[in-house]
């Protein structure tokens, strides 16, 4: 390695690869619209915003002027019912979205399709990619739709990820986008940045002394906020209801079917699926009579096939959308139940539970809980979010058998709000939205090299009580007993100087 190519190593802070932006539509907020202007210099950039802050907008106006831009069509990749969504509501906000569901159908600006048929696209068809709900990146290496959200992206010049829950309490699943962004590999990260937890291969921790340069390297290329005011903007009109949270414990007949006299937790994941299978028939009764007597509008979520079949028998006036379901059922329903066609709808978290709006309701009800706490938080956002003007009331039936999935959902959650606020309070010390140039030292090559003052200084507790100083063409390292690295003398300089004393130490 050259000293030319080991300078070009650290110079971490991401380069502008993007444009000057025409004027922002005017509909966004302002914080919005500083981070879209942020975003299009940047050329390529992640937006870990929490939901309700209108992450849409950003990427409908990201899209439609990078498409101007480069004069190529842009392609947002959505799950389904969410891009019909977006067709359905973009005109009121000056935009025009086209439905794609093949390379046949993509017109010039901004085009839309859900994950599910990426297959039926070529990159050389765009000159911008926008994904929503990003999370899906969650992946990295182990994750096949992320891979090949990698590789199709990897030739397009424009591109954004937009997500409500990155995960940051594994820092990891946020560089994931680091690679759909072409930033940076997720092996070299993990080598710059982190290192193994205790004797796991598969665990990393951010190094201790690598904190700062990490967050500020992240926030070359993403923005993290819970509230405009983390960004220095007013909250108002972004200040939400009262969410209610009420935990309904149930005793069931068929949870002491296993010989015991009293209900047990029930530990491991295969122990959880049997207790809630268990309980299902009294879950599905008590959700069901909690909607049946209630004249608003609910979403109904449920975590099993059966679950979902079960309450839509018992539950009046009820639609269910489940993955069996076709396309257009699944569409038709989101726009019945936000227009108030269709009282109730079930369905799953994972189905359902991503970047939609139903802030017309302000009823849930999870019959049953699971481990995951993204799809949780998630489902209770879908109402709880910006345009909401009601307190939102979530109800969770469960059994004692539950505790266990109770007490970790808990944790997740306490633990997410933790991080999520080291996420933005780090990167918020780092980040300047109006930055239009990279950041870093100007190297000058023409200077010699020389260590600081302060090793001088320690001469002594080498033995040395005068230094000589050597003048040297080049510098060899020995790095961990296996790596070596060798810094020549600078073009233009006269030599590499270092006191006759250090030699022995490097």
């Amino acid at each position: 390695m050259t000293y030319e190519e080991f300078i070009e190593t650290k110079k971490l802070l991401v380069p502008l690869s993007g444009f000057e932006p025409k004027p922002i539509n005017p509909v966004l907020f302002e914080f919005q619209q500083a981070i879209v202007r942020w975003g299009l210099r940047k050329g390529k950039f992640a937006a870990f915003e929490d939901c309700g802050l209108g992450k849409s907008l950003q990427e409908w106006e990201f899209a439609k002027q990078c498409s101007a831009h480069s004069d190529m069509p842009s392609i947002l990749f959505a799950p389904l019912s969410v891009g019909a969504q977006m067709i359905n509501e973009c005109a009121r906000f000056g935009y025009s979205i086209n439905p794609c569901r093949s390379r046949n159908d993509v017109r010039s600006g901004i085009n839309v399709a859900n994950y599910e048929i990426l297959d039926k696209f070529s990159p050389e068809d765009f000159g911008t990619i926008v994904l929503d709900e990003s999370s899906i990146l969650k992946g990295g290496s182990l994750g096949k739709t992320a891979n090949e959200l990698v590789d199709f992206a990897s030739t397009i010049p424009y591109r954004m990820a937009a997500t409500a829950t990155p995960s940051p309490n594994d820092l990891i699943e946020l560089c994931f986008h680091a690679e759909f962004l072409g930033i940076m590999k997720e092996s070299e990260i993990k080598a710059l940045f982190f290192t193994q937890d205790g004797n796991s291969s598969n665990k990393f921790r951010l190094k201790r002394n690598a904190h700062q340069a990490f967050y500020k390297w992240l926030s070359s290329w993403a923005v993290a906020l819970r509230k405009p005011s983390d960004l220095g903007y007013s909250d108002e009109g972004f200040i939400l209801p009262e969410l209610r949270i009420h935990e309904i414990v149930i005793d069931s007949s068929e949870q002491f079917a296993n010989g015991m006299l009293f209900a047990i937790e029930a530990h491991g994941i295969s122990e959880q699926r049997a207790a809630r299978r268990n309980s299902l028939v009294d879950r599905v009764n008590a959700t069901a009579g909690l909607v049946n007597d209630d004249d608003d509008q609910w979403l109904v979520w449920c975590g099993l096939n059966d679950e979902g079949d079960a309450l839509e028998k018992e539950i009046d006036d009820c639609v269910q959308v489940s993955g069996k379901d076709s396309p257009d059922h699944k569409v038709n329903a989101m726009l019945g139940f936000q227009n108030g066609t269709i009282e109730n709808v079930v369905s799953k978290p994972s189905m359902w539970g991503f970047g939609m709006n139903f802030q017309n309701s302000h009823k849930a009800i999870f019959c049953g809980l699971g481990n995951s706490f993204e799809e949780y938080y998630q489902a209770l956002k879908r109402q709880h979010r910006f345009g909401q003007v009601h307190p939102v009331d979530a109800y969770v039936i469960v059994t004692p058998e539950d505790g266990r999935v109770v007490e970790n959902i808990r944790r997740k959650w306490q633990q997410n709000d933790k991080l999520f606020d080291e996420l933005v309070k780090h990167m918020a010390i780092h980040l300047d939205l109006g930055a239009t140039n990279k950041d870093e030292m100007k190297y000058n090559a023409a200077l010699d090299i020389a260590v600081p003052k302060w090793l001088n200084a320690n001469q002594e507790s080498y033995g040395q009580s005068e230094t000589s100083w050597i003048n040297l063409d080049s510098i060899y390292f020995q790095m961990d007993g296996s790596e070596s690295l060798t810094i020549n003398k600078p073009i233009g300089a006269s030599a590499i100087i270092i006191p006759s004393w250090i030699q022995g130490v490097i």
